[in-house]
């Protein structure tokens, strides 16, 4: 096997998903942190392995991938030991894939509608933003009432997905367990995850600590 270096930062909801899939894997890989904040996926360095200087990148022995979903689903077909993660069979592959462009899309947006405000300096949130929050659990929700996790009854790098969006955005909205008791467990599922700590929880530190110092009225 090649060498794998991750580029990315931790506050990365799309970054996190993939240190989730790695440590899924158990492959050995280097992490290479990112400071957006001192421009340094603008240095010429960074732009030739990315022109579009965003984060993730994988560097697999050479071969330069950005994307999150791309990188997800290129380490599960070429490391994992079989295919449960991200499926062979066009169908589940299907399903995958529309829970990942569900999670790039309406997830995603209705997580920014909610963090740039306050990433703006501003201290209120229109109430349809939160409505439109309200409709992703509902509808994730909804996912699950066929099986344990967003595409079934395996886990799958759809879940890695929307659990890095979900874990940030809950951080302004709980999940209300009476109205969406699959998503709350769902969530705890994840959360059982033996490498999820690694990945995902304990790196969620500044986003929790930004958040946190936020005070903001709903309008």
């Amino acid at each position: 096997m090649g060498k794998l270096t991750l580029y990315g930062i931790d506050g990365s909801p799309p970054v996190r998903s993939v240190l989730l899939t790695l440590n899924a894997l158990g492959v050995d890989f280097e992490y290479k942190v990112v400071n957006l904040m001192t421009g340094e996926h603008l240095k010429p360095e960074y732009l030739k392995i990315n022109p579009l200087h965003t984060v993730p990148t994988l560097d697999d022995d050479g071969f330069f991938i950005g994307d999150s979903h791309a990188i997800n689903a290129y380490l599960v077909s070429k490391y994992g030991k079989d295919d449960s993660l991200y499926p062979r069979d066009l169908q589940k592959r299907a399903i995958v894939d529309q829970r990942m462009h569900y999670e790039s899309g309406p997830i995603s947006l209705a997580g920014r509608a909610l963090s740039t405000p306050l990433r703006q300096g501003k201290t209120e949130i229109p109430k349809a933003s939160f409505d439109a929050l309200e409709e992703v659990f509902k509808n994730l929700n909804l996912f699950l009432e066929s099986g344990d996790y967003l595409a079934g009854n395996n886990l799958t790098i759809a879940d890695f997905h929307v659990i890095t969006v979900l874990s940030t955005v809950t951080l302004l909205r709980d999940v209300d367990a009476s109205k969406y008791p699959k998503l709350a467990g769902w969530i705890q599922r994840i959360k059982q995850l033996p490498y999820y700590e690694e990945a995902n929880g304990s790196r969620m530190k500044q986003v929790v600590e930004f958040f946190a110092s936020k005070k903001f009225t709903i309008v």
